[in-house]
C-alpha cells in the first residue's frame, strides 16, 4: 500500500501521531491528539477506530495510541513528503523558515510520487530539513541525531550546536532568526538570574546575550556537551531509537 491510497484525513493523523512520538516517550492520548490536530476528543475516537480496523495503529479505550508496523510505514512515508517540500520550498522559491510548514500541510497530500522523488534527487537527497528535522529515506529509514533540550544544558563556556527548532510556533521561527538563533548556530550558555527559569545564550563569536524563556528553551534541541544531561520528561534521541 502506498500512502498515496490513503485519505487525506488518514495520512494526517499517521503523521501527526508519528510526529508526536519522534522526540518524546510520552503517550500520545486521544486528548493530546485531539489539541493536536484541532478537533474535539469524540472526532479523534472515532478517526482511531477506523484506523485501528485498518490495522494501522493500536488504541484501546482510555489507552495511548501507538502506531503499527504498517502504520509507521506510511507514517514516515507522509513525512518525508512533509519535510522535503519544505526543503525545496526555503532552498529554491524563497520561502522563509517560518512560512514552509503550512505549505507543506497543503502540498504534501497533492504531489505525485514521481515528482517528490524529483525534489529529492534536485535537492542532492537532503538528511535534514530548513527546521532540522531528519528526512527519511526512501526506503523509510530515518537517523535520529542525539540532541537534548536547551533547557538540559548545564551553563558553561563550551560551545553548543543547535539541532533542531520546533516548527509549531512560526512567530517564535521569527524570533529565533531575528536573533541569529538557527540550525547549526553555536551558542554558548551563560549563567542567568537564580531561580528566574531562564536561560541565557550568546551567538559564538557575538556579544549580545539572548533571555530565553522555558517555552523557548523547549523549542530548541542541541548537541550535547559535557555536563548536558537529558530533562526526566525527555529522552535523548539516537539513531538506534
Amino acid at each position: 500500500m502506498s500512502v498515496l491510497d490513503l485519505s487525506t484525513r488518514t495520512q494526517q493523523y499517521l503523521k501527526v501521531i508519528w510526529g508526536m512520538q519522534e522526540w518524546s516517550d510520552a503517550p500520545v492520548t486521544t486528548t493530546l491528539l485531539a489539541e493536536k490536530i484541532g478537533v474535539r476528543p469524540p472526532t479523534v475516537s472515532d478517526a482511531l477506530r477506523k484506523l485501528s480496523d485498518e490495522g494501522l495503529v493500536h488504541h484501546v479505550r482510555y489507552g495511548a495510541v501507538q502506531l503499527t508496523a504498517d502504520g509507521s510505514s506510511l507514517a514516515l512515508e507522509m513525512v518525508r513528503r512533509h519535510r522535503l517540500i519544505e526543503t525545496y520550498l526555503a532552498q529554491h522559491l524563497g520561502y522563509e523558515w517560518d512560512q514552509v510548514h503550512a505549505e507543506a500541510e497543503t502540498l504534501e497530500h497533492a504531489v505525485s510520487n514521481m515528482f517528490l522523488e524529483r525534489i529529492d534527487s534536485l535537492l542532492g537527497h537532503p538528511t535534514r530539513d530548513p527546521h532540522g528535522d531528519p528526512i527519511p529515506s526512501a526506503d523509510g529509514t530515518i537517523d535520529m541525531p542525539e540532541v537534548v533540550s536547551l533547557a538540559a544544558v548545564t551553563p558553561g563556556k563550551k560551545a553548543i550546536r543547535v539541532e533542531q527548532v520546533s516548527d509549531t510556533d512560526p512567530d517564535m521561527l521569527r524570533w529565533f532568526a531575528d536573533r541569529g538563533i538557527v540550525v547549526d548556530t553555536e551558542l554558548e550558555v551563560v549563567a542567568g538570574e537564580p531561580y528566574s527559569e531562564a536561560v541565557v545564550v550568546r551567538v559564538v563569536g557575538e556579544s549580545p546575550t539572548t533571555i530565553l524563556g522555558p517555552a523557548a528553551c523547549r523549542s530548541l534541541r542541541v548537541s550535547p556537551m559535557a555536563g548536558a544531561d537529558s530533562s526526566p520528561n525527555e529522552r535523548r534521541i539516537t539513531a538506534d531509537t
